[in-house]
């Protein structure tokens, strides 16, 4: 089981951690938003993550048996990533004192709520997601005697590696924050990831 655990861990972590849309957003969160905000949009990637291998866990054989599922998940997928591109990208400069803190422009509660709801969606989504949970999947559940069992774990070793994986791009976006303080800075950073996030939904489709 420790062995296991082990593997589960580094295969969710390394698919958690590298570039991807969640990723750039979430270093977006980072740089503009404060803890709270940027913590909501890490836990509501993260739980969307779990269920997105929960539910490879249960059907991911069936649902890859039908390939125009897979085909318009990614294609809707791939439209909401593009059109977050195209919000990034055009987003308006945020006002940031000297520590790199942003001026809210809403109450506390209903930007973490946003952030939240972003994250999930952005994550669900994603097309990457659900790749790499049905090899996961794949890999440490279906092959194991007790499947439910294992189905379960690797729920919880996902959950954990996502949270730490997309936190990790959070926590550079907070580092980068002070440097972004000058609006010129800003109108760079936002057209770069914008530019980057397209490239990635361009690389999945290709």
């Amino acid at each position: 089981m420790g062995l296991l655990m082990m593997a589960m861990g580094s295969f969710v972590l390394v698919g958690a951690i590298t570039p991807g849309p969640v990723n750039v957003l979430a270093l977006r969160h980072g740089v503009t938003s404060g803890r709270g905000v940027a913590g909501a949009y890490v836990l509501g990637a993260s739980v969307s993550y779990a269920a997105v291998v929960w539910l490879m866990g249960v059907g991911g054989e069936f649902v890859s048996g039908l390939p125009w599922v897979m085909h318009f998940a990614r294609w809707s997928g791939a439209a909401y990533l593009l059109y977050l591109a195209w919000r990034l990208g055009s987003a308006p400069v945020i006002e940031m004192n000297a520590q790199g803190r942003a001026t809210r422009s809403a109450p506390l509660t209903s930007l973490m709520q946003e952030a939240l709801t972003q994250g999930a969606l952005t994550q669900v989504l994603n097309p990457k997601a659900w790749v790499v949970a049905l090899s996961g999947v794949s890999l440490f559940v279906l092959s194991q005697r007790d499947v439910s069992q294992a189905r379960w774990l690797f729920v919880a070793v996902s959950l954990l590696g996502c949270f730490l994986g997309v936190g990790s791009w959070a926590l550079v976006g907070r580092v980068l924050a002070r440097w972004l303080t000058l609006p010129g800075r800003q109108r760079i950073f936002n057209v770069t990831m914008a530019s980057v996030l397209a490239l990635c939904v361009i690389t999945m489709l290709g």
